[in-house]
């Protein structure tokens, strides 16, 4: 199959080697020309994947149009925020044959539309039928490495979630299907947002029990976003929903929970995001979940203070107490 990568950061050049090694033909698009050339050069990707080697057969390119034409799939990777300026080229490519699988994770903050949504926006001359989405707990430095990993492939035609499933598979990659796109995309966002909430815990000095209090109240607020918004609840004690949120809340390689450990030690958020070279998307994703909480009074408090503290400069302590201090009720 002939399928093209957008997005070459740590995540789009594990999936484009994995396709790599399932025989596919990948091209692999870089936005930044400089950096697409030296990708092509040292076939490594220093600063998002280093020590993983970029097949030879791999094409490189800066060239957006060549990338996107006459591919069977188009693998969206690019950061949720940068998808629609990005892709914007393409709006006017015939892309119907094309079967288009995201692989990012996030709400617009402007539009508080998920990533299918967005690509539907720009994609104008796709099949918006094909629009599909890949997520899950999957680092990307472990896929690369290839420890077993286990991913879910939804699409609202069981078929195509099928084609997707069966392009991705392998030896230590397993993909599962599911007809519940808006289940899948929020769970694979919202677990972002409760990263950084793990994290300012842990940088704080909180306990295992805080850790945990937080996981398993914040599923319960994944899924009630979810429901409100038409999502299965199923789907949020599945590969995308529990799965990645405890990937993502408990793994050295979380780029989110680095952040909110980074927060829970006094560091402030610019700071941090000046220092860093790679996305923690759970940082724009806690703007537009607050924003949606609002607009739809969804109780989220989790997710609410995460927002207080990176955007209006909450301290930590105040924010556990006041979660602490709520009023009581049933689970």
């Amino acid at each position: 199959m002939e399928i093209s990568v957008l997005g070459a950061g740590g995540w789009g050049t594990a999936i484009a080697i994995l396709l790599h090694s399932n025989g596919h033909n990948v091209t692999l698009w870089e936005f930044n020309p400089e950096y697409a050339h030296t990708l092509k050069t040292h076939r490594e990707n220093f600063y998002y994947l280093p020590n993983i080697k970029i097949p030879k057969d791999i094409e490189i390119t800066n060239d957006l149009l060549s990338a996107g034409q006459g591919k069977e799939m188009l693998v969206i990777s690019t950061p949720t925020q940068y998808i629609r300026s990005s892709l914007s080229p393409l709006s006017n490519i015939d892309l119907s044959n094309s079967i288009i699988t995201s692989v990012s994770k996030g709400i617009e903050i402007d539009s508080l539309k998920l990533v299918n949504e967005i690509i539907s926006d720009v994609l104008i001359n796709s099949d918006k039928e094909k629009i599909s989405c890949l997520s899950g707990p999957s680092h990307a430095e472990e896929v690369a490495k290839k420890i077993p990993t286990v991913v879910v492939a939804a699409n609202n035609d069981l078929k195509i979630a099928k084609k997707i499933q069966s392009v991705f598979s392998n030896e230590y990659f397993r993909v599962y299907t599911s007809k519940d796109v808006i289940g899948v995309e929020l769970g694979g966002a919202l677990k972002n947002v409760i990263a950084i909430a793990t994290g300012i815990a842990v940088g704080a000095g909180f306990g295992d029990n805080t850790i945990a209090a937080i996981m398993t109240r914040g599923i319960n607020e994944i899924m009630n976003l979810g429901l409100k918004l038409g999502a299965k609840k199923e789907t949020f004690f599945g590969l995308s929903g529990i799965g990645d949120l405890i990937v993502t809340c408990s793994s050295k390689h979380s780029r989110n929970r680095f952040v909110g450990e980074q927060i829970g030690k006094g560091k402030k958020l610019k700071q941090i995001l000046e220092e860093m070279k790679m996305v923690a998307e759970g940082v724009s994703t806690a703007k537009s979940v607050y924003q949606l909480s609002q607009k739809m009074s969804i109780e989220v408090p989790i997710c609410i203070e995460v927002y207080k503290i990176l955007f209006e400069d909450k301290d930590p302590s105040e924010a556990t107490n006041q979660l602490m201090l709520r009023s009581l009720k049933e689970e």
